[in-house]
């Protein structure tokens, strides 16, 4: 079953519970949601529903278990009481909708993108204005393409294991990780993973960019704890790669690559395009970038960073690596 499945279940469940003023029979519950009501077996859906119980109470819903009045014995159904779990009205200033709108345009490119837009839509409905986005010529946004975010987004919140190939800066062999997440985080454009290292039995942090194809999820929910304490954001920064060792040579269009142009030792005019001497320490974060500029940029050397660069091209075409 996938998560969007899941999630469509959990959601039926809980306005279910929500729109009857009286409690709900477990079995006029498999009746009215379809996933309970097309369950195999009888045990089938009370694993389903004790298990979605369950998780609803995790989320901080308070679903009540009703016992039988008037000495009738047993467990009369289930409710949310609206007056517990309803929020209060909620308004704000023009300056905190803008706010809000500069956090919607972090999120477009991300899979919360969709969203994250259907909330500022309904935001505009009740605020005193339109939800902007922010000062002109500012673009907000975090690109979040790696193909193993989701993946591991929903292994945080799942406390799930997952498993991954990895390529650690400035080396080519590939290992197999298995990781227990604890949080996700982004860091000068790039996406980090925090995670207990299962094999090492050691805390590590991994850029999602070096991840070789994607990450899978393995064993149970809820498999461990994540420690108190963790601050993901200052293990990231603490994780911080080297200065740069090497030097490539780019040639990038003109008018085109302004990102890796700022980071460019020098720039040489040659006819209608540029090369670029670029500083770096890592043949993957830097072909990450250059890939980003698609036929406005090409590697000249070194060898090892034009590899990367046609390995992450290869991938994108559907071609094998």
């Amino acid at each position: 079953m996938s998560q969007s499945d899941r999630t469509e279940r959990l959601l039926n469940l809980l306005f279910a519970l929500m729109s009857s003023a009286r409690p709900v029979p477990k079995h006029a519950l498999r009746e009215a949601i379809d996933a309970y009501r097309e369950s195999p077996s009888d045990e089938a859906f009370e694993r389903m529903f004790e298990r979605d119980k369950d998780e609803l109470r995790g989320m901080g819903v308070p679903v009540e278990t009703v016992e039988g009045a008037d000495g009738v014995g047993g467990i009369e159904g289930y409710r949310v009481a609206a007056s517990a779990y309803e929020l209060p009205e909620v308004e704000f200033t023009a300056d905190e909708l803008a706010v809000l709108g500069v956090a919607a345009r972090v999120w477009e490119q991300a899979s919360l993108g969709p969203a994250a837009q259907r909330a500022v839509h309904k935001l505009e409905a009740i605020g005193p204005g339109s939800v902007v986005d922010g000062p002109v010529g500012i673009e907000t946004r975090i690109a979040t393409a790696e193909p193993s975010f989701p993946v591991l987004l929903d292994a945080v919140r799942a406390r799930r294991v997952v498993r991954f190939d990895y390529r650690r800066g400035g080396e080519a062999a590939v290992e197999s990780r298995e990781v227990q997440p604890w949080g996700i985080a982004s860091r000068r454009g790039h996406w980090y993973l925090v995670g207990h290292d299962v094999a090492r039995d050691a805390p590590r942090v991994f850029r999602l960019s070096r991840v070789i194809g994607t990450a899978t999820q393995v064993g149970a929910r809820d498999a461990y704890a994540i420690p108190q304490g963790i601050d993901v954001v200052a293990m990231i920064a603490a994780s911080a790669p080297p200065a740069p060792t090497r030097t490539a040579r780019v040639r990038v269009t003109a008018g085109h690559g302004n990102s890796l142009r700022r980071q460019a030792a020098t720039v040489t005019a040659d006819g209608v395009d540029d090369v670029l001497d670029v500083p770096y320490s890592d043949d993957e974060a830097l072909a990450g970038q250059i890939v980003d500029l698609a036929a406005q940029a090409v590697v000249l050397e070194p060898d090892s960073l034009r590899a990367a660069v046609v390995r992450r091209l290869r991938a994108a075409a559907g071609e094998p690596a």
